[in-house]
């Protein structure tokens, strides 16, 4: 009995110290746990003060003052030709249509132009210079009519097209004026890109309208330069033939002294 109530203690003291764990500290592991929750609360720190500086610069110009001065209260307006009226217009009713709305085929340009005769059995008779002096003038007249009738629809697209333009950005200023907080960066940006897409579409009328004129100042002078020119062939051919026009008129007038008779 004695020998069996030692063994029985020797088993208990046994399991007794297999359950006892030693505690075993991994110090690797550790410095990493807390390198990776300070790395984290940086990016979470990171994180919300860039949401914070995102809000602040998504707020709108309206938090801090009235918009509505940037407005222009009374822009001004494209004016029509008042065509439908005929006490006003009464014999160019059609062509002040077209600078309304414009007239790509020159039709009423050329209602209310002298027309040119046909010339070609004219000329074919004429002498080469004469031929030559004669068709310039009439390259002059066809290049200011095509001049006139391309500046002519062009005035009118663009007239047309600045109410519709105007319509636009009173409809943009509405919105960029309006003192509401909830639109998004986005909008705005949009807004921005309207405004851009408007001002390319005036730049390109105004580009339009800077080529007409242009056309305009090359025919008058072209037309300045054939009078320089013929007022100068005038001059040469006066030099140049001079003894023979005064040969011609000397005669010519001896002539008539000898034949006059008291009538």
């Amino acid at each position: 009995m004695r020998r069996l109530s030692l063994s029985l203690a020797l088993i208990l003291v046994a399991a007794g110290g297999v359950q006892a764990q030693i505690p075993v500290t991994d110090v690797a592991n550790v410095i990493q746990a807390r390198i990776t929750a300070v790395v984290k609360e940086y990016q979470h720190l990171l994180q919300r003060d860039q949401h914070s500086q995102l809000r602040r610069m998504a707020q709108r110009l309206s938090m801090f003052t009235n918009l509505g001065k940037y407005g222009v209260p009374d822009p001004p307006r494209w004016r029509t030709h008042d065509f439908e009226n005929p006490a006003v217009f009464h014999f160019s009713r059609a062509y002040h249509a077209a600078l309304n709305y414009g007239d790509a085929a020159g039709a009423a340009y050329l209602a209310i132009s002298h027309p040119v005769l046909p010339a070609g059995d004219a000329l074919s008779r004429l002498p080469a210079a004469a031929r030559r002096s004669v068709s310039a003038r009439l390259a002059t007249l066809n290049a200011a009519d095509a001049a006139i009738i391309t500046a002519t629809h062009q005035s009118g697209r663009v007239r047309l097209n600045g109410r519709r333009e105007l319509s636009a950005i009173n409809g943009l200023e509405r919105d960029v004026t309006n003192g509401t907080l909830e639109q998004s960066t986005t909008a705005v940006l949009d807004k921005i890109s309207g405004a851009v897409l408007i001002g390319a579409r005036q730049r390109e009328a105004r580009g339009q309208l800077l080529t007409g004129v242009v056309e305009q100042l090359l025919i008058e002078n072209k037309r300045a330069r054939d009078a320089d020119a013929a007022a100068m062939n005038m001059q040469l051919v006066t030099w140049r033939d001079r003894a023979a026009a005064n040969e011609a008129m000397v005669a010519g007038t001896g002539d008539a002294l000898r034949t006059w008779r008291q009538p």
